[in-house]
């Protein structure tokens, strides 16, 4: 693995069960990871999958559920076919979602390690802060 980790986070008006929930509910999970079709049952050992188009490519990407503590933590490995890279262990990166709770909300801390470069790692940042971004507008329309 490398260091290159990429971070990004946002406040949510809503509490951190209603963002739990668009976390762990693949209808509403498929639209912070940019509409692909999410499958999984979200319990540690259990498989992930992400089906849909990048770019004009079709995708099928996948991992494993490694943590879920409920409300406060998801923890997933992913592979992507479309990075170029062999499907190994050393290819996956993890992906952690954190949420702590604010007096009127959420804050969410998404990390991804294993970037190949600085340059990767703020790519990653990019996307992340437009995956929040839906997450944090699914989450506070759900809430009301």
């Amino acid at each position: 693995m490398t260091d290159h980790v990429a971070t990004a986070t946002t406040d949510v008006d809503a509490l951190p069960r209603t963002v739990w929930t668009v976390l762990t509910s693949p209808e509403l999970f498929s639209r912070v990871m940019f509409g692909s079709t999410v499958a999984s049952s979200f319990a540690p050992g259990a498989a992930i999958t992400f089906t849909g188009e990048w770019e004009g490519r079709p995708f099928k990407d996948h991992g494993e559920i490694l943590d879920v503590d409920e409300p406060r933590r998801l923890t997933f490995t992913h592979y992507s076919p479309l990075s170029g890279q062999p499907d190994v262990p050393e290819s996956y990166h993890t992906l952690t979602f954190v949420l702590e709770e604010l007096p009127h909300g959420t804050r969410v801390t998404l990390t991804q390690d294993n970037n190949p470069s600085e340059e990767a790692a703020q790519h990653s940042v990019q996307n992340w802060e437009q995956s929040l971004a839906i997450l944090k507008e699914t989450a506070e329309v759900l809430s009301g």
